[in-house]
């Protein structure tokens, strides 16, 4: 049994790792990010001069070999340092004086694993130079960076929220050209990351899980330095207001001045990118400070609403851009790769197809049916946190503790949705592995066996198996894109639907036979000792 201020299972100096051990796992961290600086010094996703030559791929260079050894290498040591520690680090501050000494290297070389951030700066410029980035693609604005865009996204809309592109174009307006803006994106997502930094020890607190292990499961994440920093993706950016407005929220539940301040921080995030949108109806869920009820659910979720609602509202007509971005959002799917699930489902019944002769173009349909099985699994994941609440409550001798769980069923079951959300989106890059990892790290940390209705793992194995399953994916996707930008989906696009696919139906298999899904917290024991 555990409860506020005792350690959990798993959180006990047996899982801290010797001090030899941690010494290893840090250096070697700091050498593969080291490498992978680098290789984007020599090869990363450097601007593209207008030279009407086609550039060559980063394998035909003169650096070739020596670029992709720096890369592979410096990844292998980096996930595996993340890697060997999730069980446990030394301490709280050691995670983050060891995740801040892996984000140095990466803060100082090129752009890595991505071309998006000049799109943002082209989508900055064109709104800076009363061009409708939601109307008119960059090509077509006249930005004059748009031959380091990626091609397939030069002639689309911005997808993205207005709070965003008034930051992009704040960066180019400061930024003075090309090197500037950049230079200002990375540093807006490095904010974003550093505000994520200070609200991890608070939140962890509140879900009553290792600060510790959350700071290292997020912030060490190789994807959080090489894609959110060295790439400055604006998830970051989203992340920042995100958890910010959660630990308001979680720190004052039921008061409607901060559940007006923390719904305008969720909808500040929304409006840098949608995806945050899926928190909402399961943050509600903590804005109850007493007993949950629909009445109370709905006056406390009711002021948060009305915060984000304000934010996003208020943004929207002061950049005078309205709700334009949303129609932006049609064309993300234009990338079709086989990491989306529904796209490599697609992709696999259209090889069928062809075997028989026929060309089903099964890719939309799958999308559609994606997101209205999307739809369901948020839907059912919400309604069991509720009833799992609810049960809770429903015990006498448990007067406390329905309330000190529920900041981590909120943290855990938001975690699931946006996880729900990655798996079944119809297209998907490794960064967003961020999104469900910043609450899953901490939702998702700990002992839940007595107060949130996961049921998983026992004994000294217990934080491996509690964290492996959303920790090993973000390993493994790492390793998808090149310095360049280059993304391996497009090289492997049978073999990876295929395997996809597989994987997929094993999963399911698995789920449906050891599946227990949320349940009611055991009251504590009451019995004399």
């Amino acid at each position: 049994m555990t409860g506020p201020g005792v350690p959990p299972p798993g959180s006990d100096r047996r899982d801290e790792p010797r001090p030899a051990a941690a010494t290893r796992a840090r250096y070697a961290g700091l050498a593969g990010a080291v490498l992978l600086a680098i290789a984007g010094y020599l090869g990363g996703a450097l601007p593209t001069v207008r030279s009407g030559v086609t550039p060559v791929t980063i394998w035909q260079g003169p650096h070739g070999p020596l670029i992709l050894g720096a890369w592979l290498v410096g990844t292998a040591l980096l996930v595996g340092a993340w890697w060997s520690l999730r069980r446990g680090v030394p301490s709280t501050g050691w995670a983050y004086r060891t995740a801040g000494l892996w984000a140095l290297p990466l803060l100082v070389t090129a752009p890595l694993g991505s071309r998006d951030v000049y799109s943002y700066a082209c989508q900055g410029w064109a709104y800076a130079h009363g061009v409708d980035p939601y109307v008119t693609g960059v090509a077509d604005a006249g930005c004059p960076w748009v031959e380091s865009v990626a091609p397939i996204w030069r002639d689309t809309p911005a997808p993205y929220g207005p709070v965003f592109v008034l930051l992009a174009a704040l960066s180019v307006v400061l930024g003075g050209g090309l090197t500037g803006t950049i230079v200002l994106l990375r540093l807006f997502a490095l904010a974003g990351v550093l505000l994520v930094a200070l609200c991890l020890p608070g939140l962890a607190r509140a879900a009553g899980v290792p600060a510790r292990q959350a700071v290292w499961l997020l912030l060490a994440c190789p994807l959080v330095g090489v894609q959110l920093l060295a790439g400055a993706h604006n998830d970051a950016v989203m992340l920042g207001l995100l958890l910010p407005g959660l630990l308001v929220l979680l720190r004052r539940p039921g008061r409607p001045a901060a559940l007006l301040f923390a719904g305008a921080l969720l909808g500040l995030a929304v409006a840098v990118k949608v995806t945050a949108v899926v928190v909402l109806p399961y943050a509600a869920l903590a804005t109850v400070p007493g007993r949950l009820t629909v009445r109370a659910l709905l006056r406390d979720g009711g002021w948060l609403a009305g915060g984000a609602l304000a934010a996003l509202a208020g943004c929207s007509l002061l950049s005078g851009l309205g709700l334009g971005w949303v129609g932006g959002l049609s064309r993300s799917g234009d990338s079709e790769q086989w990491t989306s699930l529904p796209t490599a489902l697609g992709f696999v019944v259209d090889y069928v197809g062809a075997l028989a002769g026929r060309d089903p173009d099964a890719v939309p349909v799958a999308r559609a049916v994606g997101v209205l099985l999307l739809a369901g699994v948020l839907l059912l994941l919400w309604w069991r946190a509720w009833t799992a609440l609810r049960r809770s409550e429903g015990v006498r001798q448990w007067e406390a503790q329905p309330v000190a769980a529920r900041p981590r069923v909120a943290l855990y079951a938001a975690g699931l949705a946006l996880a729900a959300t990655v798996v079944l989106a119809p297209v998907f890059h490794p960064w967003y592995a961020t999104w469900p990892l910043a609450l899953l790290a901490i939702g998702a940390g700990g002992d839940h066996s007595s107060d949130v209705p996961v049921r998983v793992g026992t004994g000294r194995s217990y934080l491996a198996t509690r964290t492996s399953w959303f920790v090993l994916p973000c390993a493994v996707v790492a390793f998808l894109t090149l310095p360049d930008g280059t993304n391996l989906a497009r090289f492997t696009k049978a073999p990876g639907a295929i395997a996809m696919t597989a994987l997929a139906l094993t999963l399911l298999v698995l789920a449906l036979t050891r599946w227990s899904g949320f349940r009611a917290p055991a009251p504590p024991d009451s019995s004399p000792r």
